[in-house]
C-alpha cells in the first residue's frame, strides 16, 4: 500500500543522515522530493490531500457501521414500528 500524507515532499531519513545533519550547521544536506515541474508537483499535492480526506471518510463510516447494533434494528426502526402499530390500531 502506498503511504500518501502531508509529509510526501520531504524525504525519509536514515539514521546515517540524521548524524551528518549535526554537523551540517549551513542546511547543505537537506534533501527533498521534488517534481519536474510546478503542475505535477500541485497534482501529487492533490492526490495526497484527496486520499487523506477519503480514508477519513471511509473511517468515519466503518465506526458508524460498528456502532450499529449487531441485529440490524435501530432505535429508530423499533419507533417506526410501534408508530405504525399505533396508527393500525387507531383506524380500527
Amino acid at each position: 500500500m502506498n503511504k500518501v500524507g502531508s509529509h510526501f515532499l520531504f524525504a525519509t531519513p536514515t539514521f546515517i543522515s540524521g548524524a551528518a545533519r549535526v554537523l551540517d550547521l549551513y542546511g547543505v544536506y537537506d534533501t527533498y522530493n521534488d517534481s519536474p515541474t510546478d503542475r505535477e508537483a500541485d497534482y501529487k499535492a492533490a492526490l495526497s490531500d484527496w486520499s487523506i480526506v477519503g480514508r477519513d471518510i471511509s473511517s468515519a463510516m466503518e465506526q458508524f457501521e460498528r456502532s450499529l447494533p449487531p441485529n440490524g434494528i435501530t432505535r429508530h426502526d423499533e419507533l417506526r414500528e410501534t408508530e405504525q402499530q399505533m396508527s393500525l390500531s387507531f383506524f380500527s
